[in-house]
């Protein structure tokens, strides 16, 4: 698989989401030059809906051509500023991807603005649009394996400014889907993998350089990117002013260790540890996902084969580490 066959899997809609796509009018991806956008917004405009725009400051030139090539109309603006938000292009869908995470225990002020303030603005500007709002397994805190995970009526117990400002962009869009009926979903996300990013192509750097490989979060949840983008798109169905939110990740509760001894085994590399195994690990029950959504498209045993492929044939890795090993929610 080269980039270009990746991309176009990536924004490969099922029949499913295509049933679906008529309903939803003109769509604005807010946020689509993160690592998901062009992906999401791609999807969306392969679905056949009305004009997609992709809204992002596009500071990656790389990734405005991801965008462009896919035939999205593209928008720059800063969402920081009111009056590039109230400038935005009338929609009758949203999907939010806008976040702060790295970066934010040293500068907590940004991740305020950028997870609590930014929502805002956007809900004043689209009060009667359908909003899809991208979150994270964070906000619920720590949990014992066995639990099998956080489910979406826990009680959210984040942990550090980034938690507790997703927790924050929220409750933002829950106050507008109470308020002003705008009806919404909460996309609780935990660890969305690809071969150039996530959690996978993180061991798989720390192993091929030679590094120890640190058990001290003991187990993960991960998802296939492709299916991780069709949920978010597929969730518009499900927007409600209550508001809808839903856990969106794998069905596995996988053991770190376990993951990096496969890969080691494929890359042709030994595997060594660091650490000690911990009691509790951020997980996320996604059984509610798969209930409406079907299973994803390429477990886990696939992901880990195709990032193996993917490092053998020279594939490029982006410099852009989740940091799912720490444990005190300072990122």
């Amino acid at each position: 698989m080269n980039e270009a066959d990746l991309e176009e899997e990536l924004s490969r809609p099922s029949p499913a989401l295509l049933a679906e796509a008529g309903g939803w009018g003109d769509v604005v991806v807010l946020g689509a030059g993160g690592k998901t956008g062009s992906g999401i917004a791609g999807m969306a405009r392969r679905a056949g809906s009305g004009v997609v725009h992709a809204v992002s400051r596009w500071s990656d030139e790389d990734g405005r051509r991801r965008v462009e090539a896919q035939g999205v109309s593209v928008v720059t603006a800063d969402l920081s500023d009111p009056a590039a938000v109230s400038a935005l292009p009338d929609a009758d869908t949203v999907i939010f991807l806008v976040g702060a995470k790295f970066g934010t225990a040293g500068e907590p002020s940004q991740a305020w603005m950028t997870n609590t303030v930014l929502p805002a603005y956007v809900a004043e500007r689209y009060p009667k649009a359908r909003i899809v709002a991208l979150s994270t397994g964070n906000v619920y805190g720590m949990t014992t394996p066995v639990t099998g995970g956080s489910v979406e009526t826990d009680e959210p117990r984040p942990d550090g400014d980034y938690a507790i400002t997703c927790h924050g962009r929220e409750q933002v869009f829950t106050h507008a889907a109470r308020t002003r009926g705008t009806p919404v979903a909460l996309i609780r996300l935990n660890y969305a993998c690809e071969p150039r990013y996530g959690v996978l192509a993180d061991l798989a750097r720390r192993l091929l350089d030679g590094k120890p490989i640190d058990l001290t979060t003991g187990a993960v949840n991960v998802v296939w990117q492709r299916y991780a983008n069709e949920v978010v798109l597929r969730s518009i169905a499900h927007t409600s002013d209550a508001p809808f939110v839903l856990n969106l990740t794998g069905p596995e509760t996988a053991s770190v260790r376990s993951i990096a001894v496969r890969l080691a085994a494929r890359l042709g590399v030994e595997a060594s540890f660091t650490g000690y195994l911990p009691e509790t690990s951020l997980l996320s029950d996604a059984t509610t996902c798969h209930e409406l959504f079907g299973y994803p498209d390429r477990t886990l045993g696939q992901l880990i084969d195709l990032q193996a492929a993917w490092l053998r044939d020279g594939g490029a890795l982006w410099a852009k580490p989740t940091k799912f090993e720490r444990r005190d929610g300072r990122f």
